[in-house]
C-alpha cells in the first residue's frame, strides 16, 4: 500500500506508537490462530510490562489494520500497557469454516483461543507480566467478559464489559436484532433453550469474584441497557468491586467525542487501579 495523502503528517509525527506485531499459535482442535501484539510506547528492554488483553466483538469480527474508536491498541500502548488480541474461532479473515466454527459455541472454542493465546503470547515475550492483566471487549466482547467472570475468573486482576451479553435468555427476548441469536444459537428460544442457556453467563455468576467495570449505552437495542445493569446488579450482590458507567445518549457505540474521552479515561482508570503493584 501507499499513502497519497499526508494530512496529519505535522501531529503524527510528535506521537509514538508502540510497535506491532503478529504471531500464531495452535488454539482449539490444534488448529492455527493468530494474534496480535502492541508494544507499549518507549518500550525499555528489561521492564516488565502489564497487559491489556482485548477482545473483538462481531462475534464474525477481527483486528483489523484501522484506527478504532473504542479499541485502539495504541491507546493502551501509549498509557505502558502491551496490548493483546486474539482473533478467535469465529473471526473473518481466515475462511469461511473458522468463521462459522463459533455457531452455537459462544463460550466454547473462543475461550480456548483466548486462553491458549495468553499463554501463547507470555511464553513468546517474556516482558509481559502475566501477573498483571485486565480484559476488556464490548459487543460478544463484552458477552466474553461476562463468560470469563463465571469461567475463567483466574485469569486476570480486572474486566471491562462494554455492552455485553449478561443473560441470553432475555437478551432473546429483548433485542431489535431477532435473525442474529436464532442464527447463532440454533432457532428461536423456546424451540432450541439449551442452545442458549449452555453458554449463559447469568448461570455462572456464582464464580464471579474478578472486579469489573461495566459499561452501557441508554440507546443501545443491540444489547439493551438491561444487561449491563444486570451484570452490575450481580457485582454488588455479589460483593465483587464493580463500577458502571450509563451513557444517556449513546447506543451500541459511543459516538459522541466528548463521551468518548470519558469512555477512555475510566477506562484507563480501571486499569491504573487494578494493575498496580501491590497485588489488590
Amino acid at each position: 500500500m501507499r499513502a497519497i495523502t499526508r494530512i496529519n503528517y505535522e501531529r503524527l509525527a510528535r506521537i509514538e506508537f508502540g510497535e506491532p506485531e503478529q504471531f500464531s499459535f495452535r488454539g482449539w482442535n490444534g488448529e492455527t490462530v493468530y494474534a496480535w501484539m502492541v508494544k507499549p510506547a518507549g518500550f525499555a528492554p528489561g521492564s516488565k510490562y502489564p497487559i491489556a488483553f482485548l477482545i473483538h466483538g462481531g462475534p464474525q469480527g477481527s483486528f483489523d489494520n484501522d484506527f478504532h474508536y473504542r479499541w485502539n491498541p495504541q491507546i493502551y500502548a501509549a498509557a505502558g500497557y502491551a496490548a493483546i488480541m486474539v482473533d478467535f474461532h469465529g473471526s473473518t479473515g481466515y475462511g469461511q469454516a473458522f468463521t462459522d466454527a463459533i455457531g452455537g459455541d459462544w463460550g466454547g472454542k473462543p475461550l480456548e483461543d483466548l486462553q491458549k493465546g495468553l499463554a501463547a503470547a507470555l511464553e513468546r515475550y517474556d516482558w509481559l507480566d502475566g501477573d498483571r492483566a485486565c480484559a476488556l471487549g464490548a459487543s460478544y466482547g463484552g458477552y466474553m467478559i461476562n463468560w470469563i467472570a463465571g469461567n475463567w475468573n483466574d485469569g486476570f486482576r480486572c474486566l471491562v464489559n462494554h455492552d455485553g451479553v449478561f443473560d441470553q435468555r432475555m437478551m432473546y427476548y429483548a433485542t431489535e436484532e431477532l435473525w442474529f441469536p436464532e442464527w447463532e444459537h440454533g432457532g428461536t428460544y423456546w424451540a432450541n433453550p439449551e442452545g442458549y442457556e449452555r453458554h449463559n453467563p447469568a448461570r455462572f455468576v456464582e464464580n464471579w469474584q474478578t472486579p469489573m467495570l461495566v459499561i452501557h449505552g441508554a440507546l443501545d437495542y443491540r444489547v439493551p441497557l438491561e444487561q449491563g445493569i444486570a451484570a452490575f446488579t450481580a457485582l454488588q450482590r455479589k460483593g465483587v468491586p464493580g463500577r458502571f458507567l450509563y451513557f444517556p445518549d449513546e447506543n451500541h457505540w459511543v459516538l459522541s467525542p466528548a463521551n468518548s474521552i470519558q469512555w477512555h479515561e475510566t477506562v484507563l482508570d480501571w486499569l491504573a487501579r487494578w494493575l498496580e503493584e501491590p497485588r489488590f
